[in-house]
């Protein structure tokens, strides 16, 4: 119980300090947006700390299953403090943010080439963006999007070379999808593998769809601005995270899938091999 408690608490902070970072580093812009990042990092700590203090699940899925979700969390937290450090260099260099922002800029070449996602979030800027904003925007969408694809790769390896999740015992349903409910909709596997292709689908898909309906709606809707440095922080850190965690999410899905369909094939083997006997 002490190390159930122990350790969501120790989650919950780590969550909290995460939501808190660029208004930590960065410099306060008003007394309203401090109380509200600091209302986050509070709510942020309990929603935490109440999922994983708890016997029984609610809506964080994959619970009992790592690595997946310390890859999504080292992800998140990744693309925050580097965009942080980057953004801090404008302010305040030094050292160390000099070095992350020559990073950035490296992967800013690399990564902004034709057809790209990261040359789609720079065309969504309005025509009157100015050349500090765009270059900024470029740098976060790049290490951004770089940070993904790694999260991604490594859960790839965990799964395809690892065997993720047979190391960690048996794999609770219940427990890892909350809001998945198997007795309904027709065949399991069916389901898992229909719901995971889906997923990786619109993971794939959504870092080009995003800024081209922002784009297309720019007219309607008036588009956030990303000439504050917390503005884009999190912009650009939900429009690579949240494509990246839905291709996680459809790989695990995939791989229960077929981890159930191994487990039926043997069952009936060994059904057929009783009769014969």
């Amino acid at each position: 119980m002490i190390a159930r408690i122990t350790g969501a608490a120790l989650r919950g902070f780590l969550v909290a300090m995460m939501v808190a970072t660029p208004a930590l580093y960065l410099p306060r812009i008003t007394t309203e947006s401090t109380e509200i990042v600091a209302l986050l990092a509070i709510l942020g700590f309990v929603l935490t700390f109440a999922e994983y203090n708890s016997t029984f699940p609610s809506f964080i899925e994959f619970r009992d299953a790592p690595p997946l979700n310390r890859l999504r969390f080292l992800a998140l937290l990744t693309m925050v403090t580097l965009l942080t450090l980057i953004c801090k260099h404008k302010f305040e260099p030094s050292n160390v943010t000099a070095l992350f922002a020559g990073l950035g800029t490296l992967f800013a070449h690399i990564m902004d080439i034709p057809y790209s996602p990261v040359r789609l979030v720079v065309l969504m800027l309005p025509d009157q963006a100015t050349l500090e904003t765009i270059n900024g925007v470029r740098m976060a969408a790049s290490i951004s999007y770089v940070v993904a694809l790694c999260t991604v790769a490594a859960f790839f390896f965990a799964v395809r070379v690892q065997g993720w999740p047979t190391g960690n015992g048996a794999f609770n349903v219940w427990i890892n999808l909350p809001l998945f409910d198997p007795t309904t909709g027709g065949d399991v596997v069916t389901r898992l593998q229909r719901d995971g292709r889906i997923n990786v689908a619109l993971g794939f898909l959504l870092p080009f769809v995003i800024p081209a309906l922002v784009k297309a709606t720019s007219e309607l809707i008036n588009p956030i601005s990303l000439d504050d440095p917390q503005t884009l922080i999190w912009t650009m850190s939900a429009w690579a995270f949240l494509p990246a965690s839905m291709i996680m999410r459809g790989m695990a899905m995939l791989r229960i899938a077929e981890l159930i369909e191994e487990k039926r094939r043997r069952a009936y083997a060994n059904a057929e091999a009783m009769q014969t006997a």
